[in-house]
């Protein structure tokens, strides 16, 4: 290649490399102040201004992850074993296959107590340390004690951890295929019989809450979303599970994840938040931006928010006890179902169970031949 050829060619790919990186908002891209400032400015004053914005939001959501159309929908049927009754409660083993090739692992906790209709709750998971994920006690706990209140609940896999393991984890499309599992999620929940389509909810923490406020942005068929410790003014997310495609930035376009948190909007909502993280200002910053949106649509009752200034980044006891009692509130379902004579929250019957009784994949049940397996491999199928 001649030398010129040579110049115009690494400084077009290049300047591509950079356009991207230009667009992509991770961890603390705003400071606290400029945050704020981002809230002011983009106040709505009306509804249909508020409704145009809306629609902005999304289509740069869709366009950043290069999701404008979902990928063909498996024909499969899901891998559903090793049922254990509980007390109040069952756990099965499951997965599916959210692309063809992709399999979404977790686990299905239902009610024992026979129900006409059952609410449907979708529980991602955040990052942490070993046990990650759906195996970590806290998520255990809160997807058990659904179960007993009455709702059945599935929760599966972040890419890269638990079961999923056909790509890593910071995989550089991982945002999109763990939005599209999200969707496939909602999917399968919707598919088990006595399951109400009009009580779905869902709810997670740090990049759970991420992926409960992006699937309630983009399915209306989630009517109740409880996103924990991570809707923020200026933390955008700290893995590129969260923030590694351009879905905030475009040219002169400019979002944050209160903004698409607040596409929600009219539907039930509560803002869980701390003082030890991101979420620290959200009764003066977040909170009130929000609550002028609902209030454009004469809904402001359908939006709270719990800050707990002494707490720190998790879904611990009384973060949990602020999302049962929304759930109950507006799924119908049965609060006194985990609580004791004194009227506190009682979660001792919801036992946390070792790895290798939740796990999907083992000797017994191996991961199906048809299984996609490597970044490149999966990078090339999405």
């Amino acid at each position: 290649m001649k030398p010129i050829l040579l110049f115009l060619f690494v400084f077009g790919l290049n300047a591509v490399v950079f356009g991207q990186g230009a667009e992509l908002c991770q961890g603390a891209y705003f400071t606290e102040a400029e945050g704020k400032a981002f809230l002011e400015k983009h106040k709505p004053s009306s509804k249909v201004e508020w409704e145009t914005r809306a629609v902005a939001i999304r289509k740069q959501i869709r366009e950043g992850m290069g999701l404008q159309t979902m990928p063909a929908k498996p024909t499969s049927k899901p891998i559903v074993h090793s049922r254990k009754e509980m007390d109040g409660y069952s756990i099965e083993n499951v997965a599916f296959e959210s692309m063809p090739g992709i399999y979404v692992t977790g686990n299905l906790y239902k009610p024992l107590k026979k129900q006409k209709s059952y609410a449907g709750v979708l529980a991602p998971h955040g990052h942490g340390e070993n046990p990650h994920g759906r195996f970590r006690d806290q998520t255990q706990i809160r997807c058990a004690s659904l179960a007993r209140m009455g709702a059945i609940v599935f929760v599966w896999d972040m890419v890269g951890q638990g079961d999923s393991k056909q790509c890593e984890h910071k995989m550089a499309k991982a945002l999109k295929l763990q939005t599209i599992n999200s969707i496939r999620s909602l999917d399968f929940l919707l598919s088990i019989p006595g399951v109400d389509p009009q009580r779905i909810a869902v709810t997670g923490e740090s990049g759970g809450g991420t992926q409960t406020f992006l699937l309630a942005a983009l399915d209306d068929r989630v009517k109740v979303s409880v996103p924990v410790v991570m809707i923020s003014s200026y933390f955008f997310g700290g893995c590129v599970c969260e923030s590694g495609l351009p879905i905030h930035k475009k040219g002169d376009f400019q979002t944050n994840n209160v903004e698409i948190a607040a596409l929600a909007a009219p539907r039930p909502m509560i803002m869980i938040s701390d003082g030890g993280d991101w979420t620290k200002n959200t009764p003066e910053v977040e909170y009130p931006f929000i609550k002028n949106i609902y209030a454009l649509y004469g809904k402001t009752d359908n939006l709270e928010a719990v800050h707990l200034a002494n707490e720190k980044h998790d879904f611990g006891p009384s973060k949990r006890k602020a999302m049962y009692g929304f759930m109950a509130k507006h799924l119908g379902l049965d609060l006194k179902a985990i609580t004791d004579a004194q009227g506190n929250i009682d979660e001792a019957p919801a036992k946390v169970l070792d790895q290798k009784d939740l796990s999907v994949f083992d000797a017994t049940h191996p991961r199906p031949k048809n299984a996609v397996m490597g970044d490149d491999a999966v990078m090339k199928l999405l």
